[in-house]
């Protein structure tokens, strides 16, 4: 998928950095097993916005870090998230990513989770061969944070009485860990001194990411498919109470809640996503998710504040506002 032209715009600054970090990239996908090179050539179709590596490489430039390999940690980064993404379609069942077969359904399951553990394992060879192990160190944490999250999710399927902060303690695991380790390895990879920045702005990724996924989740719920690039409605098959069917849970009456889990659990219901929206009062919900999100937005902007003003800061600034915007 090409960027949009105000996103090219927002990464011009970093433009040398990002060729290089898809360089990078695709240093690391190159394989000699046949079988697995077929699966790769697919996979790199899927590449798109490369948010968390325009993000880290952002930021490096704002807080004046100069390290060399930076682009080569944004492209781990990036291999993380590409074996995310290889999992998640697996546990959501999707079969359509950027407007392809997904892994899991141009090959399979199985066949999907062992790629995923392939981009993992590349991911991790590769940082260790860094010059420094701060990049090994935060995202083997990451990694963990991400698993935990996805086991919180998958044993949490239809809880319809889990609140807003569970939610939040889940999306922060699954997707706001990598967008704040992304942010603080900007800042600090190569460098001494630079714990107190590097977690201000390992915060400020964690709200982007945070943000990022509720927006994601209200794609799910209103995005067509054709528009969104992926699969929509999943996460309703797959039995996900995200934070819009969380707040209409919470407004509803005793019939309205039983509606909801009709939605979600009627096993001739054809089209449970058309269903949710007429149990309910789903638009208050996604009302108010994207509120929360204009939230989040609003004190990564804040927390913004601490790096150098100018062109790059703006750079960030549009970028975290763009997360909110997408159709994709």
């Amino acid at each position: 998928m090409s960027p949009s032209p105000s996103l090219l715009e927002m990464v011009a600054p970093i433009e040398q950095d990002l060729h290089a970090m898809r360089e990078a990239l695709a240093a690391e996908l190159v394989t000699d097993d046949p079988a697995v090179e077929e699966m790769v050539a697919h996979l790199s179709r899927f590449q798109g916005k490369q948010l968390r590596a325009s993000l880290l490489l952002l930021v490096a430039r704002a807080s004046g870090n100069q390290s060399q390999e930076l682009p080569v940690v944004a492209a781990v980064v990036e291999l993380i998230h590409l074996a995310t993404l290889v999992h998640d379609d697996v546990l959501d069942g999707a079969e359509i990513r950027r407007q392809l077969p997904s892994i899991n359904t141009a090959w399979d399951n199985q066949v999907a989770v062992l790629l995923g553990d392939w981009l993992y394992s590349r991911a991790f060879a590769r940082s260790t061969g860094l010059t420094f192990p701060l990049a090994s160190q935060i995202l083997a944490h990451t990694t963990q944070a991400i698993c935990v999250g996805e086991i919180r999710q998958a044993m949490g399927r239809h809880r319809f009485d889990a609140t807003p902060e569970e939610y939040e303690r889940i999306a922060l695991a699954k997707t706001g860990v990598l967008y704040g380790a992304a942010a603080e390895l900007g800042v600090r990879y190569g460098r001494e001194g630079q714990e107190e920045l590097g977690g201000k702005m390992r915060l400020m990724g964690q709200d982007l990411g945070l943000a990022f996924q509720i927006a994601d989740d209200l794609l799910d719920l209103e995005g067509e498919q054709a528009m969104v690039g992926k699969s929509v409605g999943t996460d309703i098959d797959d039995g996900k109470v995200t934070l819009p069917v969380l707040y209409a849970w919470q407004a509803a009456d005793s019939d309205g809640r039983r509606a909801i889990e009709a939605a979600y659990l009627d096993p001739d219901c054809s089209d449970r996503r058309a269903a949710l929206f007429v149990a309910c009062d789903l638009n208050q919900g996604c009302r108010r998710a994207r509120a929360r999100a204009d939230e989040l937005i609003a004190r990564a902007q804040d927390r913004l504040l601490q790096l150098p003003s100018g062109e790059v800061r703006h750079s960030l600034e549009r970028l975290l506002q763009f997360t909110l915007d997408r159709n994709s």
